[in-house]
């Protein structure tokens, strides 16, 4: 596997720093909630957007009893 990028080494807790170059590139700040997961052979960090629970739409979201709902489908809870 060829090499490409910052190499960051991790700390006896586990962590590391993501390289503020990246941060600012994906637009994560301080505090921000990143999703980890694994795929094959990596790690891949991003960004976490909540989905909505029943369309999964990213796109204008708010917490409703702790589920994530957009607003399109809040609205159409709304006529039932």
């Amino acid at each position: 596997m060829k090499s490409v990028g910052i190499i960051r080494e991790i700390d006896k807790l586990g962590r590391i720093v993501i390289p503020i170059e990246y941060r600012h590139t994906l637009g994560i700040e301080t505090g921000d909630p990143v999703e980890i997961s694994a795929e094959n052979d990596k790690i891949i960090i991003r960004p976490y957007s909540p989905n909505c629970v029943f369309c999964k739409s990213t796109k204008d979201t708010v917490e409703y009893e702790g589920k994530t709902v957009c607003r399109g489908c809040l609205e159409k809870l709304k006529q039932l």
